[in-house]
């Protein structure tokens, strides 16, 4: 299914926020995370369980799968950014995020799945295993 290119509408909010972005480009930002992955996101909001702030919302980032990046291969999300009274006031303060401050969270989220372990980019792995036989690491 091809994309869908809407011209963007800057009256409709601010698009340095991520509330702001979906409505100007009709569509949810994406990034490149920390691994070399393209993630889309969304604002998704859930119960707390706690009666003083009713409901949380928090970023849900789909990652994309590398080739054709027509299937997502997996997500990572963040804890609750805002607490409110209704879902719809947490999303408000939520969707008031600056877009580095998204992208932030997304690198925090992929850092916790990895536990801290080192992320490489593919690109990156490739060359050093290059650099690896060139350097005479292989057993000949």
């Amino acid at each position: 299914m091809p994309g869908q290119h809407l011209p963007a509408d800057h009256r409709r909010g601010d698009a340095n926020t991520i509330g702001g972005y979906a409505a100007v480009h009709g569509r949810p930002a994406a990034f490149e995370g920390p691994d070399g992955l393209s993630y889309s996101v969304e604002i998704v909001t859930a119960p707390t369980g706690h009666p003083e702030a009713a409901f949380g919302a928090y970023l849900l980032f789909v990652q994309w799968s590398r080739i054709g990046a027509t299937t997502p291969s997996g997500h990572v999300e963040t804890d609750f950014l805002a607490e409110a009274d209704t879902a719809e006031d947490a999303q408000v303060i939520v969707a008031a995020l600056s877009l580095s401050e998204v992208r932030a969270a997304l690198h925090a989220a992929v850092a916790e799945r990895s536990h801290g372990a080192p992320t490489r980019r593919w690109w990156d792995a490739m060359r050093d295993e290059g650099n690896d036989a060139d350097s005479g690491g292989a057993a000949g």
